[in-house]
């Protein structure tokens, strides 16, 4: 299962490695890709939908 977001306030290489690690540790999280262009991070796995988007949030970023 693949799930996309539009994360906002994303800027640099350290944003993208910063979301990458907090969405990786999200239970069911099996690989996680990001844009930083388009602002999208797309996950794989069956990760619960609210614990994505407060991982996106820990990381200092809003899902749009």
């Amino acid at each position: 299962m693949s799930t996309t977001y539009t994360v906002t306030g994303m800027t640099c290489g350290h944003c993208v490695a910063s979301v990458k690690e907090e969405v990786g540790e999200v239970p069911g999280v099996t690989a996680v890709d990001v844009d930083l262009v388009s602002g999208r991070v797309s996950i794989t796995g069956a990760a619960d939908d609210s614990l994505v988007r407060a991982a996106i949030k820990e990381a200092g970023y809003q899902v749009a």
